[in-house]
């Protein structure tokens, strides 16, 4: 941030918090961990309601202090507000990239693309292969899915691990990515394929993707017509695809933790069709997918040591069990005479219970959103 600050002074634009689909972040971060808080405390608090036949708020209330400690919300606090303050910096970081490296690589780029690909242009071969109907709007749904993927694995990292340290590593790794992805848009400045040379996209119909390449568009041309006058961000920069490394992050971390094969899978699966369509759409080059994957790995690596979680899966899901598992007790009602539970307390984990999305701790089973 203090990076972002001296620009800002230097160049006369004031640091901006940037909106996004669902406002700006300082609102959208709270209120998606208010709905996952209230996705663990709800369906435990209904469990204790049908066992012990107290009343549903009082039973919340009981969960709210055995689950969520002062000390715990506190560290979620903390994260989310490390979080916030990385990312607005990158933005702003991107936002004044133009000013600071007027001159692109993007004919080097181009070049190592028709290298690599033996003189094919990458993004051509994908239409021929995928067609431009279907493909074009199923990997534009996927593309702009990342806007919610970023918000919403962060907030199952803090709320849903069982130790919330472990959550913390997650965190710091996505912190890094945006740290290390500033820091490539300067090394090699560039716009992408796409707003190098836009004949590339011109087969692919109207989607989600094209309006907000479109956007982007307006608001580059806006910020460098008029750079005090304007209250949008300038959000284009090619090298190094950060869509690539924060899905890959979120892999290698699942790969790292030792999560569910089905949950490190689902993650390959994401990452090849994000990859895919940062080519198709025109918005990187392969170099800028791959130093992507790079960027991942260290942000993981790194987030791992600085949190003290740097040892092999099997031996930090020993100690989680060990350490840092919330078990629940049923508190006394002097109303009503609770019935025994003797096989499925309050806050254990049972059959219903499944990992969060990234998460790697116990929580309630996540229900989709929309």
């Amino acid at each position: 941030m203090g990076v972002a600050i001296v620009g800002s002074v230097t160049l006369d634009r004031p640091i901006r918090d940037p909106d996004g689909v669902l406002g700006p972040s300082w609102v959208r971060l709270p209120l998606i961990v208010l709905i996952f808080f209230l996705a663990d405390v709800v369906p435990r608090a209904l469990g204790v309601r049908r066992s012990t036949g107290i009343a549903l708020v009082a039973a919340g209330k009981q969960i709210r202090r055995q689950r969520w400690t002062r000390e715990r919300l506190g560290l979620v606090a903390i994260g989310l507000g490390c979080f916030y303050v990385t990312y607005v910096a990158y933005r702003n970081l991107k936002d004044q990239l133009p000013f600071v490296r007027e001159s692109v690589t993007d004919p080097f780029l181009h070049r190592v693309d028709h290298m690599l690909m033996l003189g094919y242009e990458p993004s051509d071969v994908l239409h021929d292969v995928l067609g431009t109907g279907v493909a074009a709007h199923f990997l534009s749904f996927v593309y702009v899915s990342y806007l919610f993927f970023v918000p919403l694995t962060l907030a199952a990292a803090l709320m849903w691990s069982r130790n919330v340290h472990r959550g913390f590593w997650y965190v710091t790794a996505l912190c890094l990515n945006w740290s290390l992805g500033a820091l490539s848009y300067y090394l090699l400045p560039s716009v992408g394929p796409r707003y190098a040379n836009r004949d590339i996209v011109a087969d692919l119909p109207e989607t989600s993707v094209s309006s907000l390449q479109e956007y982007l568009e307006r608001a580059r041309l806006a910020v460098l017509a008029d750079p005090s006058g304007t209250e949008v961000l300038h959000g284009i920069a090619g090298f190094a695809s950060l869509h690539v490394s924060v899905v890959a992050t979120a892999l290698f971390f699942a790969i790292r933790a030792g999560m569910a094969k089905a949950v490190r899978a689902a993650a390959l699966v994401y990452l090849l069709l994000t990859a895919i369509a940062t080519i198709y759409f025109g918005w990187h080059y392969l170099l800028d997918d791959i130093a992507g994957l790079g960027i991942a790995w260290v942000s993981v690596m790194i987030g791992a040591w600085a949190t003290g979680q740097g040892a092999p899966p099997t031996e930090l899901l020993a100690a989680e069990e060990e350490l840092v598992a919330l078990p629940v007790q049923a508190e006394t009602v002097p109303t009503v005479q609770p019935e025994p539970v003797s096989t499925n307390p309050v806050g254990s984990r049972t059959d219903g219970d499944t990992t969060g999305a990234l998460a790697g701790g116990e929580g309630p089973r996540a229900r989709p959103l929309d």
